[in-house]
């Protein structure tokens, strides 16, 4: 392999030759058992080879030149891919007795004979031991290169697909009468190229064909991060099966899948945007040009829901007594990475009442949203596009479905359900067409590292959005669906430009959350400013504590796309601990978008994003396609030296502030509501300092209720005070109700109780440390910015519980990261 990489760094390889073969479709057949916590079964891949993302990928002439001042040449991208999250996944080992079993028993695969090998290293990546070429040149066996890791794989042979009925009409060549490999590929190549409107009859020949036998069994090896295949005797990758099958089996461990227990304590397992995607899930091609449909049959125990990233909603078939099978499929070619599973004992929750607003509608477009109706063909490779579909077009709502434990019904009725309707209308109002055809939502276990992941039909929501008022839970539903265009319909084409996707939903979902909450112009606004106010303070806070390398936007720079002659590709900083903890991708590529958005007008704006929606759906972009495109559409006399070589240099490509946000930042004045703020804040630092007994004619302060944002700046503001007082904190809480509040305001009332050793609310920060993990994470910095835990010798109360000790029990039953040895309260 033309890959060497030291396992020691933190760099995530991505191995796959998607420049000599691509994989077009994936048919997973699979059983879950949640008594081995294991998922066993078969995958078949449908190849295309050809290396026609080759020369794209590898050239650099497309960037721009750092002595010209003239914008990057603009191109058209390559299909789309969802830049995922880097957070760490949490696992809990635990044994289930009661359920039932449906599927295979674990095989013994110990004994090998001489066809194949499964031999893991645990010194990292090496080349094959076959020491075979993986390009289609040379003398040596072509290598297929499979992007692979935790997982046992049992067996690998080559699919006979000339053996289904009906399957003949594939065969273009009179002359190809006897069944042979260059028959098999014909008919695979045939199949794969069918036209969009023929999907459907698609989709069923590529079931039939997984079924069938096999005819050969293919030599195998893996490594740390690779699967690595060959065939004896075939040199080239046109020569190489076209479909074959492989057998293999999860582990427990592995980094792709999460086995836990939900809310109710019910088994349950899900998939999450880990650093290493899905590779610990399937065998598959992870480079993002590595555009893919697939379609998916999964059983378990009857007592079970499984939901999936698929276009239909599917239902389960009894396969027998205590056994059900459902099936998904997607027609969109996406990357392997946005394939999202979840299995648990979910329910359907609906609504009490039908609400007139939770229905699919569809309307005449007004004069101001006509222009993101616009008329030709898509840029995107062949599927059923819903941008081209009339009736798509205008469907405000897309149908949707929210599942959760039943513990969390009334959470789900009273909050969620009756917040989807105009979250989904308010991002129609403003990007236009919906590119997914249907929405699931579910609710995740608790130990869920984050509050929400977007995937293809599927989002997934921490339980800490429930709570408090319906503010959090609104604007983090707003950022998965802003996702939907940003992150899933376009994609990064290189996965270190994460500000295409999370500064998208970031900027997106105040705008989408203003509209759903139908706010006055005036009021939108002022929501607006004081959400940027508290990013601001948070950016700083990131720059401040962070490693400069770590708040580059675009780190590989004039190399960003690139990748070997192969197609594999190293992702900068992509097993870094310390991403996990970073939001700089979000806050800066937020404040870019802001500073954009200021400088057209948000009518000129957001009328080009339609436009810039409507030309890359389903397409892969690197920075500067959207950034020449937008400077496109603006006029001479608003772009004052803008450039995409002088955003690059001021926002991207540098660490630290950029210049053009601190004379912005520090011109603006602060917002109506911050202001309200500071006031408060003025009469909680008068109130700690007045003495225990107060003079007769002093007079009580009285305070204003205040918006969940504006909560989360007046605690922020009396965390920089040196010291309150235990009754003002008992007052502060009893005023706001903050153990009611949602999981950013418990945040902070957290770190006070702990920076004041105010014990009587302890229990407070207990309870946010088994029931909020997805804000959990934020708690545990670096030292420099932290305050730590008090010992219990020093507490004010003899009966506070031993928190050095609680909070360290916690870290090793939730997965804290092994560098933290003390749980330490950030800012």
């Amino acid at each position: 392999m033309d890959v060497k990489l030291d396992p020691s760094r933190d760099d995530l390889p991505l191995l796959a030759n998607t420049g000599h073969i691509l994989v077009k479709h994936y048919v997973l057949d699979l059983d879950v058992d949640f008594k081995s916590q294991i998922i066993e079964g078969s995958i078949v891949l449908f190849f295309e080879p050809g290396n026609r993302f080759k020369k794209q990928s590898s050239s650099i002439e497309e960037t721009c030149q750092s002595e010209s001042n003239e914008a990057c040449k603009f191109r058209m991208p390559e299909p789309c891919h969802n830049p995922v999250t880097h957070t760490s996944t949490f696992s809990s080992k635990m044994g289930y007795d009661g359920f039932s079993v449906c599927g295979k028993g674990v095989k013994d695969t110990s004994g090998k004979d001489g066809n194949h090998d499964n031999w893991e290293q645990a010194s990292g990546i090496s080349s094959s031991k076959y020491c075979c070429d993986t390009g289609n040149h040379g003398s040596e066996d072509f290598l297929l290169v499979l992007d692979c890791c935790d997982l046992s794989v049992l067996k690998v042979e080559e699919v006979d697909v000339a053996a289904v009925p009906g399957i003949e009409k594939f065969a273009r060549s009179p002359t190809l009468t006897v069944v042979s490999e260059e028959l098999r590929n014909q008919i695979i190549r045939e199949l794969v190229t069918l036209p969009a409107d023929r999907w459907r009859e698609q989709l069923d020949y590529y079931a039939r064909c997984s079924q069938a036998p096999g005819c050969g069994e293919l030599l195998f090896d893996t490594d740390t991060w690779s699967l690595q295949i060959r065939k004896t005797g075939t040199q080239a990758a046109t020569d190489f099966p076209h479909a074959i099958r492989i057998r293999y089996r999860t582990k427990p461990q592995g980094r792709s899948v999460t086995w836990t227990s939900d809310q109710s304590g019910r088994p349950c397992v899900y998939t999450m945007g880990s650093p290493i995607n899905n590779r610990a899930l399937f065998p598959c091609q992870e480079p993002p040009v590595a555009m893919s449909t697939w379609q998916a049959t999964v059983r378990a125990a009857a007592s079970f829901v499984v939901l999936m990233s698929g276009e239909n909603s599917a239902k389960p078939t009894q396969l027998h007594e205590g056994c059900s099978s459902w099936h998904y499929y997607v027609t969109m070619p996406m990357p392997a990475s946005t394939f999202t599973i979840a299995v648990g004992s979910w329910a359907e929750m609906k609504p009490e009442t039908c609400l007139s607003n939770d229905l699919a509608t569809e309307r005449s477009l007004s004069s101001s949203e006509a222009d993101f109706r616009y008329v030709g063909v898509c840029g995107h490779m062949e599927y059923p596009c819903r941008f081209q579909n009339a009736s798509a077009t205008t469907q405000e709502i897309i149908p949707h479905r929210v599942f959760a434990p039943v513990c969390l019904k009334g959470a789900c009725q009273e909050t969620l359900l009756r917040l989807i309707p105009p979250c989904l209308s308010a991002a129609h109002s403003v990007l236009g067409t919906h590119p997914f055809s249907r929405l699931d939502v579910l609710i995740v276990p608790a130990n869920f590292p984050s509050l929400g992941m977007a995937s293809p039909h599927i989002i997934f929501l921490s339980q800490s959005t429930l709570t408090g008022m319906s503010h959090l839970c609104g604007t983090r539903l707003c950022h998965e669906i802003a996702h939907a265009w940003f992150g899933l319909a376009i994609g990064a084409r290189d996965w270190t430009e994460e500000w295409l996707s999370e500064g998208f939903a970031t900027h997106l979902e105040d705008v989408f959350w203003a509209r759903a909450q139908q706010l006055a112009p005036r009021e939108a606004q002022e929501q607006q400013e004081l959400r940027a106010c508290l990013r601001w303070r948070r950016l700083q806070d990131e720059v401040r504590n962070s490693p400069e390398e770590m708040q580059v936007l675009r780190p590989n720079k004039e190399e960003t796309g690139c990748v070997s002659d192969s197609g594999s590709s190293v992702i900068k900083h992509g097993l870094n601990p310390e991403k996990a903890f970073m939001q700089v991708h979000y806050l800066k590529g937020y404040f870019l978008l802001r500073f954009l958005a200021k400088r057209l007008g948000d009518d000129t704006y957001f009328s080009f994003l339609r436009k810039f929606v409507h030309t890359f759906h389903g397409q892969l972009i690197l920075s500067q396609d959207f950034l020449q495109m937008l400077l496109e559409n603006i006029p001479e006399e608003k772009r004052l030296e803008l450039s995409v070589e002088n955003i690059f240099r001021d926002w991207l490509e540098s660490s630290g502030i950029p210049q053009p946000l601190q004379r912005e930042r520090g011109a603006a004045a602060a917002c109506g509501l911050a202001r309200r703020v500071s006031a408060e804040v003025a009469k909680w630092i008068r109130v700690n300092r007045r003495p225990r007994k107060r003079k007769r004619r002093e007079t009580e302060e009285v305070f204003e209720k205040l918006l969940p944002d504006q909560l989360v700046w007046l605690l922020e503001c009396l965390l920089e005070q040196k010291t309150l007082k235990p009754r003002t904190l008992q007052s502060l809480e009893r005023t706001y109700h903050l153990p009611e509040q949602d999981a950013e305001v418990r945040h902070r009332w957290c770190e006070l109780v702990v920076k004041h050793r105010y014990t009587k609310a302890y229990k407070d920060v207990e309870r946010f440390l088994q029931e909020d993990q997805g804000l959990r994470l934020t708690l545990v910095r670096r030292k420099e910015r932290t305050q730590t835990i008090p010992p219990p010798e020093a507490t004010e109360d003899a009966e506070a519980p031993a928190w050095r000790s609680f909070l360290r029990s916690h870290q090793i039953k939730n997965n804290f990261p092994p560098s933290f040895t003390e749980v330490h309260f950030t800012r």
